[in-house]
């Protein structure tokens, strides 16, 4: 078999004339007559042009096969032989001549080796410098590295030294190989690089120790706001698909339980909300019982106008792919949902705060659209100065039968202004009063202020959740939107009394940064958590029946027993809410039931209550593993219409070989 290479040179030897040793003399000596009269009159060659460079690279661009490559090499080795015919006579005795000292190492047989053409592209360019002599059998050699020419530089010039006058040529890679894609964390920098271990040298969560047993008898009233946060479950899954086991403060047992969505009976009447519990069982200590709570929302039928203001985060901090690229994307998914009625507005903070769009109706969606493409990320975060304008514009919207709410798209990380979230907390509690809402989303890792992120949303009235993938932006802002958006309940609150006679100690999982006092219960002036139309909220205590050999504490010398009937009931659960736009709170009260069995979608929330305390390193309060988790939630996963489940067990699955 015959090589194209030499099947080319076999067609230039019979297509050229015999040399003529006569032409041959007169030019060689013409060379030298030039070389001596340039000596001594230019120290350095004149720069060239890169016309020519960037005229190969863009006919290599597309021409990467083998025969491409033997082409144009073939063509510019004709270019050398129209400049000096005597460079076909490869039998003859090479001569000296001036020419740039840059010519690569390699000689042009290399096309015929069996290598990559990336491999052979990324070969080094050269570099224009001041003249040496070479022989003429280089100039073939030098031939070789014209097919690899440089990357254009993002200026679209060369760059000069000054001391040498060369110009210095940027090493580029023309063909890189793609990187592999990852499944579901989109890395800091390029989309394509692999992601990046996750820094949690600056980032920050909520400093709330696990909820301590409670003995039935000294304090048997326990009550909290509910939580319909979502933050804790994706931060989670976001650490363990870096592999890394997420933080212990970035786990919050409530949230992620409350992350999936269930089918509690749905409310009756004109209540916004109902509550559904059970008593089974506890999987992880047979001596124990679960009392499970689930609320489910009622639906909305007909949802009211709605005034939206982005206030986004535009600081220097936010420049990461998964921050201010990802959010734009996010928002460009939620714009489909809205109504021609509603309204946005676009608010943004980096040093100073600024509003880029003025209340503009959803139907004009290229104008929102271009709003948000010019935004880009520089400088330090005013928060405070962002947050006051971004509630004076939502003022502005609000109208009589409207819902206004102010979506602030962060990392967390305010350094100018209010930075403390005490502060914070107490800012936004006056804020709230308007009748406007905060959410809050939360973007990339490194420097995520988990904990601000908390008690803005907390104190906002509004919704805490996390986003790193498209994926969770479409669950949050559009699938969830309603549920996300629109408010059935606010200052949802909790109370369950438990009967001393019947239920030794009991302890709430999770919750902790919800927890209010006994009296805070009755006290409309405090604040609580918001239920949306259709969403669920499910609350878990783990009790131990009087005469259990799981009972921890010893009777109290002179306590005296506890007197009752045991046939009595296990304990009491009361709920207040108010309905949006007032200020009284409405009670709903029912008595706990007896044992009995845990649905699928009390054992599912189970599964993942379990495992949050497993990541939470509180492996001490349970007699099962990560295996354990896996096979009850596996066996409840149900339908799974989004596939969030299977997600949940996939990451369960990844935390156990991770804790290995």
């Amino acid at each position: 078999m015959t090589d194209d290479l030499d099947d080319l040179r076999k067609a230039l030897k019979a297509a050229t004339p015999a040399p003529d040793a006569d032409a041959k003399a007169h030019n060689i000596a013409l060379a030298r007559k030039n070389f001596a009269d340039l000596q001594g009159s230019q120290p350095v060659l004149r720069p060239k042009s890169n016309r020519i460079w960037t005229g190969v690279k863009t006919m290599l661009s597309t021409m990467t096969t083998r025969g491409g490559l033997v082409a144009s090499t073939a063509l510019i080795a004709i270019g050398f032989v129209a400049l000096n015919p005597q460079l076909l006579e490869f039998g003859a005795q090479p001569e000296a001549v001036t020419l740039p000292a840059s010519v690569g190492p390699e000689p042009l047989e290399m096309l015929a080796e069996d290598r990559p053409a990336t491999e052979i592209l990324r070969q080094e360019a050269p570099t224009v410098s001041a003249a040496e002599p070479v022989m003429i059998d280089d100039v073939m050699a030098g031939a070789s590295n014209l097919y690899a020419p440089p990357a254009r530089p993002e200026s679209g010039f060369l760059s000069r030294n000054s001391q040498s006058e060369s110009y210095d040529w940027p090493e580029t890679r023309i063909y890189p190989q793609p990187a592999p894609r990852p499944s579901i964390v989109l890395p800091d920098g390029d989309a394509g690089a692999p992601a990046p271990a996750i820094k949690n040298d600056t980032e920050t969560f909520p400093d709330a120790e696990t909820n301590p047993l409670k003995i039935t008898a000294e304090e048997p009233v326990s009550t909290f706001s509910i939580d319909v946060d979502t933050a804790s479950y994706a931060v989670v899954r976001n650490s363990l698909m870096n592999g890394v086991l997420p933080p212990r403060g970035a786990v919050r047992v409530e949230e992620m339980v409350n992350y999936f969505p269930y089918t509690y009976p749905a409310p009756e009447g004109d209540v916004p909300f109902q509550p559904t519990v059970t008593i089974a069982e506890t999987p992880w200590n047979s001596s124990t019982q679960l009392v499970h709570i689930g609320l489910q929302g009622a639906e909305m039928t007909e949802r009211p106008p709605l005034n939206l203001v982005f206030l986004i985060d535009t600081s220097g901090s936010m420049q990461a792919a998964n921050k201010l690229p990802l959010l734009k994307q996010s928002f460009r998914l939620m714009l489909s949902q809205l109504r021609p009625e509603d309204e946005v507005s676009i608010v943004t903070y980096a040093g100073s705060a600024g509003q880029v769009l003025k209340p503009t109706p959803a139907a004009e969606r290229t104008t929102i659209l271009a709003a948000l493409d010019q935004l880009q990320a520089g400088g330090s975060t005013a928060g405070q100065a962002g947050l006051q304008q971004a509630y004076d514009v939502a003022e502005g919207m609000s109208a009589a039968g409207e819902v206004s709410r102010v979506i602030l798209a962060t990392d967390g990380d305010f350094n100018v202004g209010l930075s403390d979230p005490g502060a914070l907390t107490d800012f936004i509690a006056d804020k709230r009063e308007s009748g406007t809402y905060l959410s809050v989303l939360g973007f990339g890792r490194g420097n995520l202020d988990d904990a601000t992120m908390q008690a803005l949303a907390q104190n906002g009235n509004g919704q805490a959740a996390y986003i790193d993938t498209l994926s969770e932006a479409q669950k949050v802002l559009v699938d969830q939107l309603t549920g996300a958006l629109f408010p059935i309940a606010n200052d949802v609150k909790v109370q369950v009394e438990f009967n001393p006679a019947r239920i030794a100690e009991y302890r709430l999982i999770g919750y902790e940064t919800r927890a209010l006092r006994r009296e805070d219960f009755n006290n409309d002036r405090v604040d609580a958590g918001e239920i949306g139309a259709g969403h669920t909220v499910t609350a878990i205590y783990e009790v131990t029946p009087v005469g259990s050999d799981a009972v921890l504490s010893d009777p109290l010398r002179y306590g005296g027993a506890v007197q009752g009937d045991p046939g009595a009931e296990i304990g009491f659960l009361k709920l207040r809410y108010k309905a949006p736009g007032e200020g009284v709170s409405q009670l709903i009260e029912t008595p706990l039931p007896d044992v009995s069995t845990l649905g699928q979608e009390a054992q599912f929330a189970t599964a993942v209550a379990g495992f949050a305390q497993l990541l939470r390193g509180e492996s001490q309060m349970l007699e099962w593993d990560y295996s354990d988790a896996i096979a009850l939630a596996t066996g409840a996963k149900g339908e799974d219409p989004f596939g969030y489940r299977a997600e949940a067990i996939s990451l369960m699955r990844l935390a156990n070989s991770l804790s290995q």
